[in-house]
């Protein structure tokens, strides 16, 4: 299993690992990534690698058996088995994709509806809602999404037990997407504590310490995709 050093600090921009496999379509699998791997809505992350000798844009990162390979973003020479190398992120998409995630978990709060799909991007994001009927005031939604960011409150992780998650339910926002289990624990973003508290969820993807770090978000349209379930499409401003 590959090392998720992303998950102990999403901040982390670089660090050293150890090729341990080459995939038959020409990825790099490695002992500890910086890079998360697509999934869940979030894409791969995309950066650099460099070693002795060499040097080698990555497009994205993929989870390969429970393992993380990176895919590199042209055909050049690749470091063989059992080389060190050095990760370098690409950290102004990731913080993008980390100020997406975190803005999508609060649309999820002014929007409390079952989720039924999601994607993120580094200025554009969506989710997609059983909704019967459209929202009925947009700029009203907008206007309590960012007043919620702009609290500025912490996101942090839990963690409970497969048990755990399967006796509360009610966790689980998404309709399509089950949160991974059979490892034995699950993890959870929270945003707020005590009182505070807005958003608790299964989550294995990248989020910002604290909410302001969002900055103003804009609620861009609302689609009918379906008999009941529409896309909420939100950017980032500022």
């Amino acid at each position: 299993m590959t090392d998720l050093l992303f998950r102990a600090d999403a901040y982390q921009t670089a660090a050293d690992c150890r090729i341990i496999g080459h995939t038959p379509e020409g990825g790099l699998i490695i002992d500890q990534s910086l890079f998360y791997p697509t999934g869940g809505g979030q894409p791969g992350d995309s950066g650099m690698l460099d070693w002795d000798g060499g040097r080698m844009p990555i497009a994205t990162a993929i989870k390969v058996d429970g393992h993380v390979a990176l895919i590199p973003a042209e055909p050049l020479p690749m470091p063989p088995v059992g080389a060190p190398v050095r990760q370098l992120l690409d950290w102004t998409r990731r913080y993008r994709h980390m100020q997406m995630h975190t803005a999508l978990h609060l649309l999820s709060v002014v929007i409390p509806l079952p989720v039924t799909g999601g994607q993120i991007g580094a200025d554009r994001g969506r989710l997609d809602f059983d909704m019967v009927e459209p929202p009925g005031d947009i700029a009203a939604l907008e206007g309590v999404l960012n007043s919620l960011i702009a609290r500025d409150l912490a996101v942090a992780e839990d963690w409970i037990t497969d048990a755990e998650l399967a006796a509360n339910p009610g966790l689980v926002k998404t309709l399509t997407v089950r949160p991974p289990t059979g490892q034995g624990r699950v993890r959870l973003v929270r945003i707020g504590s005590g009182s505070d508290e807005l958003d608790l969820q299964p989550c294995g993807g990248t989020h910002v310490r604290k909410t302001g770090e969002i900055g103003r978000v804009s609620i861009d349209k609302v689609e009918k995709k379906g008999r009941q379930n529409r896309r909420v499409s939100i950017s980032l401003v500022g």
